[in-house]
């Protein structure tokens, strides 16, 4: 046999059972598996039916195109013999000629729920492959007798499902799961519902029949691509398969499809189809997918998904620190959303930032999409907002690689609320799913109504850059070569920089450092809070929590390097230190770090993790209040926030209850981040004495400043649109104004 037909010598199990048509089995009827992989029919009612009426797929009627295919003199053929395998393209024909291929069967529709309430409906439902294979008759791409209207002129070409052997499915998972799966379909109802509280797993005695369907669904139409009998194909297949893993089924999935299909086809093809890309834009992330493949350099796992910090199913590795091992390092390649509601900007950004250049760079023989719909709009279970057009987009893209061999494997979606039946939504789905497919197809995608991509998103993907980058050159900017930082003993700036600032305040005005107590230890705490001798006894206390300071410089014109004598430390919070100090006045100097140092610095670019920043400076505010603050003898208390520092004070004139009888002034420098309204719910004069007592110079560039708002509330304090665009342009500019707010209340 050779490499093109769709069977796999290596793995050669018990023959095939014949191709199912329409007319083979009724909409009652049900084949049960027996040992031998053969089948016979059973009557068993089918979850998701039309009401009095035959399934689409199961009516006993005419049938359409039938795979398999032979191809001559640009001509589509059918084999006379009916044969499953496919034959070889006989002469020249480019591939843009073949037709689109589609793999569904009804007998996937038999695993489902045994005992299920009408309001409580398992959200991975058999109706969700019915409703795709409806869109696609009903717009005419199936030739089937239930669809209305004409039909198109190129029409789907059908490819039998079949029953995935024992062979293949242990290619991927342990001969223990595979007879853990299979034993089911012998089990009683009884001791089928006590395996329900697996993770987001259930079986009926059908469960095994249907598995091994969608995985020798997968395993064929993957073949069928990758021996040109098809340019390209969809899987309409269930139950999903991204998240079991080697030794265990989860989160819906019992086999794994996709990495079953890639391993039966990089055995059978050998160097003809040796790189494979997996792209998973599943809402979920693939973990099956990733351990199966991690430490693989021929397969590149690509996957998009919501993670929230781990706090997204299946809650584990999905971050983006997780890029292989071993031969496998950096062709695991995860983008996670820190939140959900992400749409189609996020997603094509994404796409051109990350999944089309390290593709391109990585040039696979074929290219596999993990396709689940749960990042549809509609879909309330995923909650983020990709359209019909954004999915095609994206399949578009694709479909520039491997000379268009893209083979979309369905797994999740359909899950909603409102006007769906049930709480599933099989509207999002089905409609995702017909724009792929007429992608595939040829047809261009539908214009996107939105290409912006959200802040949150933006950096999301630029970290993602920068981690990839040590392993794709087409990634820019590099990251640094964290082991020859090592090597040459490399320290992070800031840490530095704030070691050099201790010492000069130390110097001029005899600065010590106050002792905070920590959980762990790391150089950014070094000198983080200074505090000018006898600050505690002094009549005048001024409290400055700040951003660290500015690096300024030129690049090399030719290297693009910045270069020591053409940089400067731009630290404008120093003259308002030196002023106190000539005022007799206390100062406890605080400086917010933008990242913490870990022990090991085994990481190289960081971005500013802006939620775990604010949690740290409130945590430091509240220590230093309740550990000396809040005990100074200081009559006259000023607090003074620069940059995102900021919102530790205003969390203390919030949280603390008696902390702005004790406070003068406040006063504030907000370049971009956000101004908090200063109120508070036990204390209702508060926010009328925070617009009394402050001073809040806020950057003209600020969005609080942009005229399609309302009026900027008291709340916010006493704003002051400032002439300067930057932190240091303002303390500069508005220094005097600062010096006459604190005389003014000490006099």
């Amino acid at each position: 046999m050779d490499s093109g037909s769709l069977m796999v010598d290596e793995l050669a199990g018990p023959s095939k059972p014949p191709a199912i048509s329409r007319s083979t089995y009724g909409a009652s009827q049900v084949p049960s598996i027996e040992p031998n992989g053969y089948s016979k029919p059973a009557t068993v009612p089918i979850a998701g039916s039309r009401p009095g009426s035959h399934s689409r797929g199961a009516s006993p009627s005419r049938t359409g195109p039938a795979f398999p295919i032979s191809t001559k003199k640009g001509k589509l053929i059918q084999k006379p013999n009916g044969s499953n395998q496919a034959g070889n393209i006989e002469g020249p024909l480019h591939l843009s000629t073949l037709p689109t291929g589609l793999c569904y069967d009804v007998r996937m529709r038999f695993h489902s729920e045994l005992r299920s309430r009408k309001d409580d409906v398992h959200p991975e439902d058999p109706r969700r492959i019915y409703a795709i294979y409806e869109d696609l008759c009903d717009a005419g791409l199936v030739d089937d007798p239930e669809t209305p209207g004409p039909l198109k002129n190129d029409l789907l070409l059908r490819i039998p499902a079949r029953h995935a052997t024992e062979a293949e499915i242990c290619l991927v998972h342990t001969k223990a799961h595979y007879d853990h799966v299979a034993s089911t379909r012998y089990m009683s109802v009884e001791e089928l519902v006590t395996l329900q509280p697996e993770d987001s797993i259930y079986f009926n005695q059908s469960s095994w029949m249907a598995a091994t369907l969608s995985a020798g669904g997968a395993i064929e139409t993957a073949r069928a691509v990758a021996s040109d009998t098809v340019k390209n194909a969809i899987a309409v297949i269930r139950p999903p398969g991204h998240h079991a893993e080697e030794n265990k089924a989860m989160g819906f999935c019992l086999f794994n499809n996709v990495c079953i299909a890639a391993r039966v086809c990089q055995k059978s093809f050998k160097e003809q189809c040796r790189k494979i890309l997996i792209l998973d834009w599943d809402v979920h992330h693939g973990n099956g997918v990733q351990d199966v493949f991690y430490s693989d350099p021929n397969v590149l796992y690509i996957s998009i998904h919501v993670h929230k910090n781990g706090n997204f199913y299946p809650h584990g590795d999905g971050g983006n620190k997780f890029c292989g091992a071993g031969p496998g390092t950096g062709f695991n390649v995860n983008i996670p959303w820190s939140q959900q509601a992400m749409g189609d900007g996020d997603y094509m950004l994404a796409f051109q930032q990350v999944v089309m250049p390290i593709a391109y760079e990585f040039d696979p023989d074929l290219v596999i999409v993990s396709a689940g719909f749960d990042a549809a709009a509609g879909d309330q279970l995923g909650g983020c907002f990709v359209s019909p057009a954004g999915y095609a987009h994206m399949t578009h893209m694709l479909m520039s690689l491997a000379s268009g061999k893209v083979m979309v494997c369905l797994e999740k979606g359909g899950y909603g609320s409102g006007d769906s039946e049930n709480g599933l939504n099989f509207q999002s789905i089905s409609r995702s799913a017909l724009a792929v497919t007429r992608t595939l197809m040829g047809e261009p995608p539908d214009r996107l109504t939105s290409t912006t991509a959200s802040p949150s998103g933006i950096q999301d993907v630029e970290k993602v850059v920068t981690r990839q980058s040590r392993y794709w050159r087409s990634l820019y900017p590099s990251d640094i070569d964290m082991e020859a930082k090592n090597v040459v003993g490399g320290q992070r700036m800031h840490d530095v920089i704030r070691a050099y600032q201790s010492k000069n305040l130390y110097d001029q005005f005899k600065m010590t450092s106050l002792f905070i107590l920590r959980d762990r230890i790391s150089k950014s705490f070094e000198n983080q809070v200074l505090a000018t001798s006898k600050w505690d006894g002094c009549n005048v206390l001024i409290v400055i929590f700040h951003d660290p300071p500015e690096i300024i410089g030129v690049p090399h014109p030719k290297t693009k390097k910045l270069e020591l004598h053409n940089t400067w430390l731009a630290d404008p919070v120093k003259f308002y230190t030196e002023w106190a100090v000539k005022q007799g006045f206390g100062v406890i100097d605080v400086n917010i770090p933008k990242h913490i140092t870990g022990a090991e610095d085994d990481e190289g670019y960081v971005l500013e993790g802006e939620y775990t920043r604010q949690t740290a400076t409130e945590e430091l505010a509240t220590y230093l209040w309740e550990n000396y603050l809040e005990y100074a003898e200081a009559a006259e208390m000023f607090f003074m926030g620069v940059g995102e520092a900021s919102k530790g004070l205003w969390h203390l004139l919030e949280t603390q209850e008696t902390c702005y009888e004790r406070i003068s002034g406040s006063i504030s420098f907000i370049e971009a981040s956000n101004v908090r309204r200063v109120r508070s719910t036990i204390n209702d004069s508060l926010s009328s004495w925070y617009y009394q007592n402050s001073l809040i110079f806020i950057s003209p560039t600020h969005f609080i400043f942009d005229p399609d708002r309302k009026p900027v509330a008291k709340k916010f304090g006493h704003v002051i649109k400032s002439g300067k665009t930057s932190l240091n342009e303002m303390l500069i500019a508005h220094k005097r104004e600062v010096e006459e707010f604190i005389k003014k209340r000490v006099s």
